[in-house]
């Protein structure tokens, strides 16, 4: 299990656990490890927990550790910013972003960055379906990351508008992100064809992730995690696996 320690901070502020994920290489010979110290805001209210996709993308990043080097990256909806914080540990340039009507969250994402020394690593509002002025001066990115996003359907065009908006002012970009198979009537392939993008799904045994414990934690558990790799489409493809 994760290591857990408590911050009690007073009565009107919710009790904090800072969950620790170590990850390692285990199929090689390699001495590598990584930990990470990330706050979960215990009160049910604020739903601020590490989940079974953030887990997956961060075992991802930490198995292309070499590729993210010096790469700038942009985490969405990152809340506890576990994926964006193995990316700046990793030695990526980081800018975390959740939604400008979620205040707490956007706290939380520096609360994770101070857990971690991370003082270099950026924080702002990005709403998705806005093409919001902050957007607009993001500077040139390399990675796109999302966990869960692909929560709610009624977010999902929302969620690939913001995408399509990035992957156009960065057109060697990619989009790694990890989702939760909730519904098999679920499907973004006719949002992917509207915004002239495609994707391939990466098979979480290529790195790794094929397990119901990663980075010495519970997660992801029994749960279906998937993941895929979306960019801007030069051919007539949707999904490929």
């Amino acid at each position: 299990m994760s290591t857990i320690i408590m911050d009690h901070s007073g009565a009107e502020t919710p009790s904090i656990a800072y969950k620790v994920f170590t990850f390692k290489d285990k199929k090689t010979n390699t001495q590598d490890s990584l930990s990470v110290s990330i706050p979960e805001v215990l009160d049910p209210h604020y739903g601020m927990y590490v989940w079974p996709c953030a887990v997956v993308l961060a075992q991802y990043l930490w198995k292309h550790r070499e590729e993210l080097r010096d790469k700038t990256v942009l985490e969405l909806g990152a809340g506890v910013s576990l994926p964006g914080v193995v990316a700046s540990r990793c030695g990526a340039k980081v800018f975390l972003s959740d939604g400008a009507e979620t205040p707490l969250c956007l706290e939380n994402c520096r609360r994770s960055c101070e857990a971690n020394g991370l003082r270099e690593v950026g924080v702002s509002s990005l709403t998705w379906g806005e093409v919001s002025p902050e957007l607009l001066l993001l500077p040139q990115l390399d990675v796109v990351l999302g966990s869960d996003v692909f929560y709610e359907p009624q977010d999902f065009e929302d969620v690939l508008l913001t995408v399509a908006v990035l992957l156009r002012r960065n057109p060697r970009a990619q989009f790694w992100t990890t989702y939760q198979e909730r519904s098999a009537d679920w499907s973004i392939e006719a949002l992917l064809h509207r915004w002239d993008l495609k994707c391939v799904d990466v098979g979480l045994d290529s790195f790794d992730a094929d397990e119901a414990e990663l980075a010495g934690s519970s997660l992801p558990g029994n749960h279906s995690v998937l993941m895929m790799v979306i960019s801007a489409r030069t051919e007539d493809t949707s999904c490929d696996t």
